[in-house]
């Protein structure tokens, strides 16, 4: 078999070979990009097939990559939020191998026709769906960033370009090589998918450059700092969400128990996730059946609340919310909660405070929810059912490259289709314009 080159995945460049070293991984990009664009529907998914038989059987390798990074993390005093972010084990691996699975499964979302007509003097002109051409993401401590990226640029005709954050690099570079070697093996080019050989954050300005415009979009996933400077400092498109201050609203017409199990699940399911819900609000018109039953649980479970006088009222263990814990993402086992007069008022918390991400109701009153639903200005609006479906895998699109909160090409998960751009195809025969 042929070996495939790593890019000296083994080692790091430093300064002042950085550079041109990077600006040598966006050419490679760019030239596996234009292959990955014209490669058959049937030729990708095969490759992503062969990714997911190469990411198990790498498993050795890769959880013990894993094994060190959650050692040094623990050792430098990371949270545990965050450990549980990087940690991998036999199951979440596996899970990260059936996801690229899904993702080869998916329709083929490059070539579809999005729109077609006809003008009156004859020409016929189609909207199709391309690829974007180089993606460069930009994660953190979650390693499975590094499969799901890859996999959908790549179902999507994308070549990536992969930085992963120091707590996962040892991780990140594992599953890189054995998705690498999976590319090359279907005869595809394993420059499609490469990851940044380093731990020096000069790298991530230089991705934000655009390499001399090799990258076309660029996609951070972490936290608010990252995010932010990448808002701040790129000058290619940017597809992210800054914070993910997400709320369950339980309405004068919640069924308690619904609202109960809601409201766990959004809050605790992965107190670590973007769709964790960090804000309950509480109608006024319920609270005297549903407050009290609802913090007792969330407490009972190991969740600390934090609330207003109405919620301290009904539970001497929960302490004062102040105005800062509305504005939070907490990304851990802590909860702000808030009684408010109906739904015009959680409307209205929500858009003072919240991050447009992801808003959920509680109601058995459809007019209600569907008020909610229409004026919450989120990029996924719930009834009824858990922010933690905040999920491209929940969706249907196999996974997701990053939840957007924008308004511009992409909005909510990330996932195929927002992967591609449009462009047109005129067929005439013979017009010219007057």
């Amino acid at each position: 078999m042929k070996t495939v080159p790593v890019l000296n995945l083994r080692s790091e460049f430093q300064a002042p070979d950085l550079m041109a070293e990077m600006h040598a991984i966006g050419q490679r990009a760019r030239a596996a990009a234009r292959g990955i664009a014209l490669a058959p529907a049937q030729t990708k998914d095969v490759a992503l097939r062969t990714i997911a038989e190469r990411l198990r059987a790498a498993q050795a390798e890769i959880l013990a990559e894993n094994a060190l990074d959650v050692e040094a993390a623990r050792a430098g005093g990371q949270t545990q939020a965050l450990i549980d972010r990087l940690t991998l084990d036999p199951a979440r691996l596996g899970a990260i191998a059936d996801a690229v699975e899904k993702i080869g499964a998916l329709p083929d979302p490059v070539g579809r026709q999005v729109a077609a007509f006809e003008r009156p003097n004859g020409l016929v002109i189609e909207r199709i769906a391309v690829p974007l051409g180089v993606i460069g993401v930009i994660f953190e401590s979650r390693p499975n960033v590094t499969a799901d990226a890859g996999a959908l640029c790549l179902k999507a005709g994308n070549a990536a370009i992969l930085r992963a954050g120091s707590d996962s690099h040892r991780t990140a570079m594992a599953i890189a090589r054995a998705m690498r070697e999976g590319l090359e093996v279907s005869g595809l080019p394993a420059d499609a998918i490469q990851i940044v050989p380093t731990r020096d954050r000069a790298a991530v300005g230089a991705m934000l450059s655009g390499l001399d415009g090799c990258i076309d979009v660029i996609v951070p996933r972490g936290g608010r700092g990252l995010v932010e400077r990448v808002h701040n400092e790129a000058r290619v498109p940017v597809f992210a969400h800054l914070d993910g201050i997400c709320h369950v609203y339980v309405a004068a017409a919640a069924d308690l128990d619904m609202a109960r199990t809601v409201v766990l699940n959004s809050k605790m399911r992965r107190t670590g996730i973007c769709g964790a819900a960090e804000t309950l609000l509480v109608d006024r018109a319920c609270a005297a059946t549903h407050l009290a039953p609802l913090v007792t649980m969330l407490i009972e479970a190991g969740c600390a609340v934090r609330g207003d006088a109405d919620v301290r009222a009904v539970d001497a263990r929960v302490t004062p919310a102040t105005e800062a814990d509305w504005r939070t993402e907490y990304l851990d086992a802590i909860i702000a909660v808030r009684v408010v007069d109906g739904l015009e008022a959680a409307i209205a918390h929500i858009e003072t405070y919240g991050s447009h991400h992801t808003d959920s109701i509680v109601t058995a009153d459809r007019a209600e929810a569907t008020r909610f639903l229409a004026e919450v200005d989120s990029a996924i609006v719930v009834h009824n059912a858990s922010t933690q479906f905040a999920d491209g895998g929940e969706f249907g699109f196999g996974a997701e490259i990053g939840i957007a909160t924008g308004r511009m090409h992409a909005r909510g998960p990330v996932g195929v289709e927002q992967l591609t751009t449009f462009k047109y195809r005129v067929h005439g025969s013979g017009q010219t314009r007057p």
